[in-house]
């Protein structure tokens, strides 16, 4: 697709890369028999060829309306489409960069608007208000009206976490900014599995949100703000001169939320025209990996540590759209699990997204609803077909979605997690 930039977005990093994705778009509407906001609406502009002819447009000169906004809001930023796209649109960061121009040439959102995206880019991004703010749900979920009480999951207690200085192995987390407060267990699981297979997991203490909420909530400056810090605080630990290093160098940065995992992934391409901070993002993108890249590697000392035991557990599979279509890793968790003893299954139209998508599911509920309901339909139909006993994801906003009253959803290593303790007990000494 060819495209003329307007006079303000020439020569603008901006401009130079919307020109460059535009141009591979061929406007064959491939993108359109996997996007969840078309199937549910029908609208060309509620699809990603229709998105894109209207970043299209704004490159080239035409103010975008509040309409035009509207549609780029209601995208889930899913990425199914590139996926399914034939000719390798990048479409993730295309519609970065279009509703960055739509919020710039746009009027101002209506107040309480405004105030609620300010309260959801600060708030859930703020730890110790977060958390703070977690405790006191619970102790008065039981009043609390049922859609609000999905948002707070009463979730496991996290248990104990390990000691492991004496590990020589060291790998990097990021704990998250709502994953410690909402489901605690998620990272003290992973702490566990990875000492039982003898790696040293540790957590920069200044590092926080990967940026991705502010950022794709056209807070785009904060954003970054938030993946600098995160730069500065990993970077004592990827050179080996933490004191928690002992002088070794981590050798992966571990994501257990795929949501966050996706974004680090990006940040070599984010800030890629950034002097000070382009070539430290690349090294940190390519140390960032997701839990399932990790551990088929230890496929073996984990089946020892299991035994028998996972052949009596059965689950369905919801792959988070972070993780199948953002970082493109598709089939690995199932063929770990199998690998393990796990029967594992997915559910009709898998490759859809939950409703989740970061704070989609407040900013559009209506449309997220739809979405969850379809989704835990298919499910649940998958899990009574199986005979499975729990559902698992791999990422937080995936698994509090789609909580519900029949049966369990979990983060897949606190099964794994779970399955250790029930055959050897955890053995590990504790903090």
């Amino acid at each position: 697709m060819q495209t003329e930039l307007a006079s303000q977005f020439i020569g603008t990093p901006d401009g130079m890369t919307a020109q460059k994705i535009l141009s591979k778009c061929v406007h064959c509407g491939f993108c359109t028999a996997t996007c969840p906001t078309y199937q549910l609406l029908g609208d060309e502009l509620d699809g990603p060829r229709g998105r894109i002819y209207l970043i299209k447009q704004m490159a080239e000169g035409k103010k975008a309306t509040e309409k035009t906004r509207e549609h780029l809001d209601r995208c889930l930023t899913c990425r199914n489409c590139e996926s399914t796209c034939p000719s390798g649109v990048d479409y993730g960061h295309l519609i970065d960069i279009g509703r960055k121009w739509a919020e710039e040439q746009t009027q101002p959102r209506p107040l309480f608007e405004r105030l609620l995206r300010k309260a959801l880019a600060n708030g859930l991004t703020n730890k110790p208000l977060f958390d703070g703010a977690m405790k006191m749900g619970r102790l008065v979920r039981p009043f609390l009206p049922s859609a609000i009480q999905q948002k707070i999951p009463q979730g496991k207690h996290p248990g104990v976490k390990p000691k492991t200085e004496s590990l020589s192995t060291k790998m990097l987390i990021l704990e998250g900014c709502v994953q410690p407060g909402m489901l605690p267990n998620i990272n003290f699981a992973s702490y566990r599995v990875m000492a039982h297979l003898g790696i040293d997991v540790l957590a920069a203490p200044k590092a926080g949100c990967c940026g991705a909420l502010k950022y794709h909530l056209n807070e785009q400056a904060a954003g970054l703000d938030d993946m600098r810090r995160n730069i500065d605080a990993w970077w004592p630990y990827v050179t080996g001169t933490a004191p928690e290093c002992a002088g070794e160098k981590v050798q992966a940065i571990i994501m257990n939320a795929s949501g966050c995992g996706v974004t680090v992934k990006e940040y070599g391409h984010i800030l890629k025209d950034d002097p000070q901070y382009a070539e430290k993002a690349k090294v940190i993108s390519s140390l960032c990996k997701d839990l399932v890249e990790i551990l088929p590697a230890y496929t073996s000392q984990l089946k020892q540590k299991i035994g028998h035991l996972a052949k009596q557990e059965g689950v369905v599979y919801h792959p988070p759209c972070t993780l199948q279509h953002g970082q493109k890793i598709k089939g690995q968790l199932e063929s770990l699990l199998s690998d393990l003893g796990i029967t594992v299954n997915t559910c009709q139209d898998s490759h859809l997204c939950c409703g989740s998508a970061g704070t989609y599911s407040i900013l559009q509920a209506d449309l997220s609803k739809q979405l969850k309901d379809q989704k835990l339909n298919n499910l649940q139909q998958a899990v009574d077909t199986h005979g499975a006993q729990r559902i698992v994801s791999a990422n937080i906003g995936c698994i509090t979605q789609l909580q519900n009253e029949q049966t369990p959803v979990e983060h897949w290593i606190e099964l794994i997690d779970s399955l250790i303790e029930k055959h050897e007990g955890h053995g590990l000494n504790t903090k």
